[in-house]
């Protein structure tokens, strides 16, 4: 039995589900959606063989950083 998806997947199981883990057993991140905080989160996670998403993991995005950083407004003409 494969410990984790990316050993499932290199066995060719393609249907494979890590097994259930209380929530207690690991920790839970605040880091924001779509970070490069948070995929190396998710990434440990899979990597031992750990639920991907958390109940209390963060769930929301700053707004400022959005509207600030990714969309900046123009200027009109």
């Amino acid at each position: 039995m494969p410990k984790s998806v990316l050993e499932a997947i290199k066995l060719g199981l393609w249907d494979f589900e890590p097994a259930d883990v209380p929530a207690a057993e690991y920790d839970r991140t605040d880091a924001m959606p779509g970070t490069k905080a948070k995929l190396a989160v998710l990434a440990a996670r899979v990597r031992s063989g750990l639920p991907l998403w958390h109940p209390d993991d963060r769930h929301e995005v700053d707004e400022p950083t959005l509207v600030g950083e990714a969309f900046p407004r123009r200027k009109p003409r």
